[in-house]
């Protein structure tokens, strides 16, 4: 997504790097930050309005949260940080950077979501949700359309791969490879913290 909103697009896996190069691990400052990041991708670093830098699996260098306080400060690029246990790096974070970072919680499709994905506008869903409020029923063709999509959403899940994928093919066979994938790698990714 973000590949689609700015023209440069820096990603840093930060557990990929723990395991090679460290180039992230013992950043000091914003400018050792700067020196590292073009040493990665210096020549994706654009303007602010146009660069965007992803730090994933920030976990694997706390350091790095209380440092996204003075990045933000210095308001040179975009950035978002993402990791699969951050909320247990920020309770370990020595000094973590209130009023500098916004918490999003990502979660699967929902049903309404689904819908959305589907071509549904606002309306449409509202005014499905006006007549279940009054108790009203659909017609039969709509109620036929209703179930059809509700067994297709139970089929597919809320992941977004999952679902742009029947969406653009249409086909079943290739949604469940996206799934079995999703499982195989949340497994791998969990199991990389167990200890």
């Amino acid at each position: 997504m973000g590949q689609k909103h700015f023209k440069n697009y820096i990603e840093v896996n930060l557990w990929e790097d723990s395991l090679n190069s460290r180039l992230f691990a013992d950043v000091k400052n914003v400018d050792d930050f700067y020196l590292r990041l073009s040493m990665f991708a210096g020549n994706k670093m654009g303007d602010a309005k146009d660069t965007l830098v992803f730090l994933d699996e920030i976990q694997e260098y706390p350091h790095l949260l209380t440092l996204l306080k003075f990045l933000k400060q210095g308001d040179r690029f975009t950035y978002i940080a993402s990791g699969s246990l951050l909320g247990i790096a920020l309770a370990k974070t020595s000094s973590i950077p209130i009023g500098s970072i916004e918490t999003e919680h990502m979660y699967p499709l929902d049903f309404e979501e689904f819908l959305w994905a589907n071509g549904f506008n606002e309306f449409s869903i509202q005014g499905i949700r006006n007549r279940f409020l009054s108790k009203a029923g659909l017609d039969e063709p709509m109620h036929a359309k209703m179930m059809d999509l509700f067994k297709k959403y139970l089929l597919i899940g809320g992941m977004p791969d999952a679902v742009n994928m029947f969406i653009q093919e249409s086909n079943i066979v290739k949604v469940r490879k996206i799934q079995s994938d999703i499982k195989e790698f949340y497994a791998i990714d969990a199991s990389k913290h167990d200890a």
